[in-house]
């Protein structure tokens, strides 16, 4: 489901070349359109929120039938490219950050997919860990640890909204709102030798709070994914405990699975 806010008004000009169809080729038709319109979207000629033109017209662009442009547009839904919303017809998807579940940060991710990461710190402090904040830690109640809020960005966009606590301890030198807004986390501490060996996570889902939905610039009823993470080094000593919420419009888990 698209939100209504996301949605272009104006029509996709006809900028797309649709008289390059290999009509001897043994690759269908509804096939060659969707990768067309596929490219269309990756390069951004369709950016996010434009409307693709009607079947009948895009069956007139291509010189093919209503069903086989059916069929290539069904192909781009699947993909998660494209969705079609009654009423209003088949909008370009926002492009959703797909991360692998593993013992990464999610700058060092967005980096590898060349998502342009950039970080806005909110606040960062020391504070005396309180009872709950010890026991996730695995440290002893009133020992001081770092506290960060962070926003991150992707391409400019607001994505998620990250908490972490690291026990003071860990660090070998402070870490400053200069180079968290330049640089990952992880990144930052295995600079200063923190090994990462283990992490347990949990991943569930609600509406965005207020802040949420201020912060991402999202409607209090957008889904948010939330991932609580706990990661240790070799040693079992605690890194760091974080509590992160992402835009699920924008953002989906990758998860692969084997038999044992």
């Amino acid at each position: 489901m698209v939100n209504a806010e996301w949605i272009r008004s104006e029509r996709v000009p006809a900028r797309l070349e649709v008289n390059v169809l290999d009509r001897e080729s043994p690759v269908p038709l509804w096939f060659q359109i969707a990768e067309r319109l596929r490219t269309a979207i990756e390069t951004e000629q369709l950016k996010p929120g434009e409307r693709l033109d009607n079947e009948i017209d895009l069956s007139d662009r291509f010189g093919v039938s209503r069903p086989t442009v059916r069929q290539a547009i069904q192909a781009l839904v699947q993909k998660g490219l494209v969705v079609r919303q009654r009423g209003v017809g088949t909008i370009v998807a926002n492009r959703r950050i797909n991360r692998p579940v593993a013992l990464t940060s999610l700058y060092d991710d967005l980096w590898a997919a060349e998502r342009q990461p950039t970080t806005k710190v909110l606040e960062i402090e020391e504070r005396i860990a309180d009872f709950d904040m010890a026991e996730k830690l695995g440290i002893h109640a009133g020992e001081p640890v770092l506290w960060l809020e962070r926003l991150r960005f992707a391409e400019g966009r607001p994505l998620a909204l990250m908490h972490n606590t690291i026990p003071l301890e860990v660090l070998v030198e402070p870490l400053t709102r200069e180079a968290l807004e330049s640089d990952g986390l992880y990144r930052l501490l295995r600079a200063q030798g923190v090994r990462f060996h283990t992490a347990n996570q949990i991943v569930g889902a609600r509406t965005a709070t207020k802040l949420e939905a201020s912060l991402l610039e999202c409607p209090r009823s957008a889904t948010m994914l939330v991932m609580l993470r706990t990661a240790w080094d070799p040693s079992g000593k605690t890194i760091e405990y974080g509590s992160h919420s992402y835009l699920a419009s924008r953002y989906s888990f990758q998860i692969s699975l084997s038999l044992k």
